[in-house]
């Protein structure tokens, strides 16, 4: 019989989900890192861990040919789940690269501020009232995908904290070509 390895729970969390650094298998995973990424291996996975960043997850290995083992199924988002994710990474972005002596790692944003952000990225042709009436289920969305993390709420105002994993799932490529096709959307209407 195989015998438990030490990192068996990193191994669970990181199949469920991405591991953050507070996270109690945190140190197996960055203890343990090369047999973890051995075992992964086998099955077609990478391990991702960025302890700069504080979070560790898996992804697909994708080989020469661009395929991959297809262990993880591929969903399409909406262009509203996008367009929040896109928001998001662009003000992670534009916090980072200015960066104050009071700042702290975690970029908190309110439900508040990322309708205003979503409303200046929007060309002014594009329809607001309708995206508008639904934001909130789309805000939604995204803390159902692990880019977002409620951490408080007062009197109707949610804070969020963007999770720092949106740069490795939104690259700024991404958002060169998505503000490219707004604009190649914003020129037909």
């Amino acid at each position: 019989m195989n015998e438990i390895k030490p990192y068996s729970k990193a191994l669970v969390s990181l199949l469920k989900k991405t591991v953050e650094k507070n996270s109690p298998v945190w140190n197996d995973i960055v203890n343990y890192q090369s047999d973890i990424q051995d075992y992964l291996s086998v099955i077609g996975l990478e391990l991702i861990l960025k302890e700069d960043e504080g979070f560790a997850y898996v992804k697909q290995i994708v080989y020469d040919d661009d395929t991959t083992l297809n262990l993880v199924s591929r969903r399409q988002l909406g262009f509203e789940i996008s367009l929040v994710l896109i928001v998001l990474r662009q003000v992670l972005e534009d916090y980072d690269r200015n960066p104050t002596e009071t700042q702290s790692f975690d970029k908190i944003i309110t439900n508040n501020e990322i309708k205003d952000e979503i409303k200046l990225f929007l060309p002014d042709n594009y329809n607001k009232a309708k995206l508008e009436k639904d934001l909130d289920r789309y805000i939604q969305n995204v803390c159902d995908l692990g880019f977002l993390r409620e951490i408080k709420r007062i009197n109707g105002e949610i804070r969020f904290k963007i999770h720092r994993i949106i740069k490795e799932k939104v690259t700024i490529q991404d958002l060169d070509m998505f503000k490219e096709k707004l604009k190649e959307y914003a020129g037909t209407i």
